[in-house]
């Protein structure tokens, strides 16, 4: 499937590849692994691994198998250790990329899976981040709350839990929605 093959190469439209996963020990090593093959040109796709392979809050990245020698070597030349590589993703599941919005007129909250931000709306202001019990949220608050939106980094980029990556498809998701409305869309 071209979604996943990497940016220079020429995929038939249409043609499907058999996809293999990178197990990890830990989300900060899958995390870490993403932006490796990214800055590498690979285009992957985290995803939760199948329940008999998981070890815990853990994610995975399913990638073409023909692409695994190359990726394996990134990840490791970027110091991240891989638990494993499997050549079957049945089972696999995409992370939540669904996200609920609700507009309290002023504020605008947005969320995903279980974690939430909430943005004043003419200031861009960070009121409020909830939700979550991984250890890497308080450090999260206190980066985020009180801050504007544009100015502060991509929570991913802070934090290395499940949790961290949920708060930044909300965070991506606010910032979006607050540019449309910016531009005379509707937030």
């Amino acid at each position: 499937m071209a979604l996943f093959a990497r940016r220079d190469r020429k995929a038939a439209p249409g043609a499907d590849e058999a996809l293999g996963l990178f197990l990890f020990d830990a989300v900060n090593d899958a995390l870490a692994a993403e932006r490796a093959l990214k800055a590498a040109g690979y285009e992957v796709s985290l995803v939760a691994p199948p329940p008999h392979l998981r070890a815990g809050c853990d994610l995975s990245i399913a990638l073409p198998r023909v692409e695994q020698v190359g990726a394996e070597r990134e990840i490791v030349g970027a110091g991240v250790h891989i638990r494993d590589w499997v050549a079957d993703v049945e089972g696999t599941a995409e992370v939540c990329d669904l996200v609920t919005t609700v507009d309290f007129g002023q504020w605008l909250m947005v969320r995903a899976g279980n974690m939430k931000i909430v943005v004043e709306k003419a200031t861009g202001v960070i009121v409020n981040t909830s939700g979550g019990g991984c250890p890497d949220i308080p450090y999260l608050n206190l980066e985020l709350v009180g801050k504007r939106l544009h100015e502060v980094p991509r929570p991913k980029d802070l934090g290395y839990t499940l949790c961290g990556l949920m708060l930044d498809r909300a965070y991506v998701e606010v910032r979006s929605q607050l540019e449309t409305a910016a531009q005379g869309g509707d937030a």
